[in-house]
């Protein structure tokens, strides 16, 4: 079991300073794409609503809804939370990087660094206690993940069937379609992974 999966961190970049990136980002790719908060509700499927509060900085946005909202405006998640590659080198300071998930006992996910959209790659840091698990309804069409976990024994649920990765092994999974991630184990768990999604 995990809380409610919120933008949290115990390190890097603050809550209030990542919301603040994310709803001027967000106001900023809809008014360069000439899309109504309407229009971005419908495209996303999250209520015009949160999409309200969220451009308000009165919301704490989870990274499902972040999907949702960077796929529907064709762009990635690193580019709303300010994380993607400019031209030939962009530097992220430790202090810069933020924290999008935070298990109830201490587990935490890092966005490492991520392309600009459409066509996206992200660089994440996963670390999961013991009963630890985030799970996902699925991304767009013919995304793929790669991981490779670091230590401890991950279990890797695609399509409702478990796959265990053990420490120093890889996995390459679709996950355009319902997953997640779990830690079956009583020792916590590291683990890096690499998400590519092509464009629409």
């Amino acid at each position: 079991m995990t809380k409610k999966v919120n933008i949290a961190t115990t390190s890097g970049a603050d809550v209030s300073t990542i919301n603040q990136a994310v709803s001027q980002r967000i106001k900023l790719y809809r008014s360069q794409k000439k899309l109504s908060l309407d229009e971005l509700s419908r495209l996303a499927g999250v209520s015009k609503g949160m999409l309200v509060d969220i451009e308000g900085c009165k919301a704490n946005p989870s990274i499902a809804l972040l999907c949702k909202i960077a796929a529907a405006m064709n762009v990635s998640v690193a580019d709303i939370v300010n994380v993607a590659s400019e031209p030939t080198v962009h530097l992220i300071d430790r202090s810069d990087i933020p924290v999008l998930w935070q298990g109830e006992k201490g587990g935490s996910a890092k966005l490492l660094a991520g392309t600009r959209g459409p066509d996206m790659l992200e660089l994440w840091q996963w670390v999961m206690q013991p009963g630890e698990a985030f799970a996902s309804s699925g991304h767009p069409a013919d995304t793929c993940e790669l991981l490779f976990v670091n230590r401890g024994q991950l279990t890797l649920q695609v399509d409702g069937r478990d796959y265990v990765i053990n420490e120093g092994c890889s996995a390459v999974a679709s996950t355009d379609r319902p997953h997640a991630y779990k830690n079956n184990t009583r020792d916590a768990i590291e683990f890096t992974m690499t998400v590519y999604e092509k464009s629409r």
